[in-house]
């Protein structure tokens, strides 16, 4: 029993530090936060009431491109376009539909929203997908550069989107006021919960919640810019055509798996500035992107690690630590997600064995306890609770304001498949970016199948 009470007091030493740390970062994020909104309400808030859609000066529209990389999305691009349509706010758009030649039905369920074209191009690739999303991107891009060549004109902001995204009526609005000002600003991203397998779905409801009314937040205040989050975002049409100079005529990083984060991270190394914003509609709610995501398990692994591979493993092997002090935190705490993925796996595994061992100290005479009152293990332990306990409430308040208070109270015993969904993805990240550096396997667009409520939901 020595060698196991060995054992079992390393490993509490050993992960429970690692855990202390983490939570500490996330204390600190907390507090940061707290301070920021504090200033905020009394500086800026003081002399100037709240801004909103309502608010917002009627200006000139400016042309908008609406990029949707599509593939295999028959189920639900036809509906998305349709939606998009009625409810848009705004007129001087094109919405540009990439397709690929072994995918047809894609192409005839987009082509039947808008048969004349008027508004939309459905523009189909002769080669077999998938490839990437940034190589479907980079097409649909030269598709609005040979737009702009033929009709002698110029798109002013290129906005984008994914085929299952419910798009908010004063979205392009928004774009059109602040596209002035900044050269990418990135919407809330709000997640749908549906009615089966809410559990899975609803756990990113809760990352998201917390996401995009903290982090986002204090990341723009600390290191002076954001990352995309791929969908309800524009991009200045200057910025993008820069960086398509860099890189050959291609703006988005067909190397990298979340080329929407690789290319906001290279618009702030060039000092273009890059915003979160949040504003509300005259009915007090969100301009957001609202889309469903995945409700099956193996569905939800297959997405984060896709989203890990990008914005952990390929973004610190291609751009390793720039910036400033406060990016360069920022990226730390995007890069140590794999790291805390496991963590949380080996944390579950060691409270089971702690309880076994707890267990069998009680029953059998001579066992030694694992943890004294008074120890510095037994206060190491506390204090990981506690900071538990922090980050279970965090996100419990975030849920609550963005969702109500019955979402806030299943996002605890979320918690926990969301700490089992993201150990899945953090093993597979690994293993499918060991087998592309070692095999030279490549890393292709590993999607995930979607679909819309029959009934959109209302704004």
């Amino acid at each position: 029993m020595e060698g196991i009470h060995a054992t079992l007091t390393a490993a509490c030493w050993l992960v429970g530090g690692l855990l202390a740390l983490s939570g500490l970062d996330d204390l600190l994020l907390d507090g940061l936060a707290h301070l920021h909104r504090f200033a905020r309400r009394l500086t800026v808030y003081r002399r100037h009431p709240r801004a909103s859609c309502t608010s917002l000066p009627r200006l000139p529209e400016q042309s908008i491109a609406i990029l949707v990389p599509a593939w295999r999305e028959a189920a639900v691009i036809g509906t998305m376009l349709r939606t998009l349509r009625a409810r848009l706010r705004y007129r001087n758009y094109h919405v540009f539909v990439g397709t690929y030649a072994n995918d047809p039905a894609t192409a005839v369920a987009a082509r039947a929203a808008d048969p004349s074209g008027r508004w939309l191009s459905v523009i189909g690739f002769d080669t077999a997908g998938p490839t990437t999303k940034a190589d479907c991107l980079n097409r649909l891009w030269r598709a609005v550069a040979a737009r702009e060549r033929r009709r002698n004109g110029r798109i002013d902001l290129v906005v984008l989107h994914d085929a299952e995204d419910i798009v908010h009526a004063d979205e392009l609005r928004v774009f059109n006021y602040l596209g002035r000002r900044a050269d990418m600003v990135q919407l809330p991203v709000v997640p749908l919960i549906p009615r089966r397998r809410a559990m899975i779905a609803g756990h990113y409801l809760d990352e998201f919640a917390e996401s995009h009314q903290k982090d986002l937040v204090v990341r723009e205040w600390l290191a002076g810019g954001v990352p995309s989050a791929g969908v309800g975002c524009a991009f200045r049409r200057d910025a993008l055509g820069d960086m398509a100079a860099l890189h050959g005529g291609r703006p988005f990083s067909e190397s990298s798996l979340t080329e929407d984060y690789a290319l906001a991270l290279a618009l702030l190394r060039r000092n273009r500035r890059t915003i979160f914003v949040r504003l509300h509609d005259a009915d007090g709610v969100a301009v957001a992107t609202r889309e469903y995501f995945p409700d099956d398990f193996r569905a939800a692994v297959r997405q984060k690690a896709r989203w890990l591979t990008g914005i952990v493993l390929q973004s610190w092997a291609r751009d390793g630590w720039t910036g400033s002090l406060g990016n360069r935190y920022m990226l730390l705490r995007d890069r140590k997600a794999i790291l805390a993925a496991l963590l949380s796996a080996a944390a579950y595994v060691l409270a089971l064995c702690v309880t076994l061992y707890a267990g069998l100290a009680l029953i059998r005479p001579g066992v030694p306890p694992l943890v004294r009152g008074g120890e510095p293990l037994a206060w190491l332990l506390t204090a990981n609770f506690l900071l538990l306990v922090n980050r279970a409430g965090h996100r419990m308040g975030y849920v609550w304001r963005l969702a109500g208070p019955r979402q806030a109270l299943l996002s605890l015993p979320r918690i926990a498949i969301a700490n089992a969904i993201n150990c899945g993805a953090a093993l597979r990240a690994l293993r499918l970016y060991i087998r592309h550096r070692r095999r030279g396997m490549p890393l292709r667009w590993d999607k995930t199948a979607h679909h819309l409520p029959a009934r959109i939901p209302a704004e």
